[in-house]
């Protein structure tokens, strides 16, 4: 949970909004320029995930995340030295995704689901609880940064906590488990991990059923995550209020991660998923229009993030029960790139509507239409695989 709390996945997206004005207001740019940063780490980092993947499978966790930790802090400390230049800009941006993508749930879930297997699905909602702890925590970090020494002093102050507090956590405690370590049904008595290859899962309709469905969730989801606040706005509430509702967004994430997590570990996942998913899509008919009640808002900012929540498991739980361990690292990476790339562009196809349309309507809607599609795919992956059901 620290490991993800102060890695890549979480750091960037919590530091970024608050200095986003200030960047723009210093070298000049519209908030379009600015913003674009954060999509090209995102697409880069999807772009590198079977790789980093794959090289967690074939020399374990421990040193890619311990090199990736060390690297990203350090990348993400240099930005105080971000040049006027947006190609330079952009540059910085891509090459910490590049690197930074070996400190996310990528390579720490393979660790997590090669220790649990019973209790898997609560384990990865608890290791995924460390992008809320951060939500909490690294805005305060950033903005007494900024209130120091200006927007450029936050990126090292923020890049201490994977330097100082994961890192050394990491290497002092963190391990895979040893074979004879192994719960039943990751490996057999001699030590030999179940699974698939990512050729043979590739070959699979399982594995192509997975991809399409955190496709059109990342869609639907991504943006009108970050326009969250905009919306509430479209209805007449003001700013406090959207940033009230901003938190209920986050505790929805919260109960979704570990109320999922501790269902499918004792139903069938897709199953559990299937009607979690359909969640968002009741939240998209709520924010629709421009009057809704406060509580309704509230309704659909918790339905949401509840949603978000349940995503992220999905992933990592399911890529392990069909697939198993051997290729983990790759095949979860591949999984991975449909997530990232639908997150990235999906804010941008809510702005595209909110500008031709005045409002986020015809965009919700088909957002209602993906979440229940995506969620109805789950339904067809069929029973897990007889030895990964060993226990």
């Amino acid at each position: 949970m620290i490991g993800v709390a102060c890695g890549a996945s979480p750091l960037p997206f919590n530091v970024l909004p608050l200095v986003l004005g200030p960047i723009s207001s210093e070298f000049g740019w519209d908030f379009a320029s600015t913003s674009a940063g954060v999509t090209v780490f995102g697409i880069i980092a999807a772009l590198f995930a079977p790789f980093y993947g794959g090289l967690a499978d074939r020399h374990g966790v421990r040193p890619v995340v311990l090199w990736s930790l060390l690297l990203f802090a350090i990348i993400f400390a240099s930005f105080y030295f971000l040049p006027a230049s947006k190609t330079g800009y952009l540059l910085f941006w891509a090459v910490l995704g590049a690197i930074g993508i070996g400190s996310t749930p990528v390579t720490w879930s393979r660790a997590i689901s090669m220790w649990f297997n019973r209790h898997r699905g609560l384990a990865l909602g608890i290791m995924l609880l460390g992008t809320s702890l951060a939500a909490m925590v690294v805005p305060q970090i950033a903005q007494a940064a900024i209130s120091a020494g200006g927007w450029r002093l936050a990126f090292p102050v923020v890049a201490l906590l994977p330097l100082l507090v994961a890192l050394p956590l990491a290497f002092a405690w963190f391990r895979e488990p040893r074979p004879d370590e192994r719960p039943a049904g990751v490996s057999d008595a001699s030590g030999t991990v179940f699974g698939l290859t990512l050729g043979e899962a590739a070959r699979g309709y399982r594995f192509w059923v997975l991809l399409a469905s955190i496709l059109l969730i990342a869609l639907a989801y991504g943006g009108a995550h970050i326009h969250i606040a905009q919306i509430v706005g479209l209805h007449g509430f003001s700013v406090e209020v959207a940033a009230s509702v901003l938190g209920v967004v986050a505790i929805g994430i919260l109960t979704g991660r570990l109320l999922i997590g501790y269902l499918f570990d004792r139903f069938w996942a897709p199953g559990v998923a299937f009607p979690a998913l359909l969640l968002p899509a009741i939240a998209c008919w709520v924010l629709m229009g421009t009057d809704a009640a406060l509580w309704h808002v509230i309704v659909g900012g918790f339905l949401l993030g509840f949603a978000a929540g349940a995503e992220s498991d999905v992933i990592a739980y399911l890529a392990a029960k069909y697939f198993g361990m051997v290729h983990y690292g790759r095949i979860y990476g591949v999984l991975y790139m449909p997530f990232a790339i639908g997150s990235a562009i999906s804010p941008i196809l809510y702005g595209i509507v909110r500008d031709r349309s005045g409002n986020y309507d015809p965009m919700l809607a088909a957002a209602m239409v993906m979440f229940v599609i995506g969620g109805s795919l789950l339904l067809t992956l069929g029973r897990y695989p007889a030895a990964n059901e060993a226990s």
